[in-house]
């Protein structure tokens, strides 16, 4: 049910962008419990004058090297669960591709179940 948005300044390799996607779909399926098989992601690399942060926002001291993740998702998790969500997604993009803890922004929208559809004009997790 993961809808991953992943943004970035271009310029990175093929090999760092696979790793941040399949990092962040590891992140789901350990700290939000999202199914292993249920992967929807779209990375969008930035030219350098498109990606605008605050390079000390909350005392964060960020990089150009920022990337921020964006996931739709459906709503119903508990704190706890996006708190490990981030956790974990930091770990795993700092062991592989190496990105800065510093550097992750993630930003969660939740939308109700019915509101999905995986194809065939269907709402496949409507009651």
């Amino acid at each position: 049910m993961p809808l991953v948005r992943i943004d970035l300044r271009e310029g990175k390799t093929e090999q760092y962008k696979k790793a941040l996607a399949d990092g962040v779909h590891r992140a789901l399926v350990e700290g939000a419990a999202a199914p292993a098989d249920d992967r929807f992601q779209v990375i969008t690399e930035h030219p350098a004058s498109d990606i605008i942060h605050d390079a000390n926002y909350l005392g964060i001291p960020r990089t150009n090297n920022i990337v921020m993740v964006q996931i739709t998702l459906s709503a119903g998790r508990k704190l706890a669960q996006k708190r490990k969500l981030f956790q974990r997604m930091a770990e795993i993009l700092a062991e592989n591709p190496g990105l800065r803890r510093e550097d992750l922004m993630i930003n969660l929208v939740e939308v109700a179940w019915e509101n999905w559809s995986f194809g065939n004009g269907e709402a496949q997790y409507a009651e």
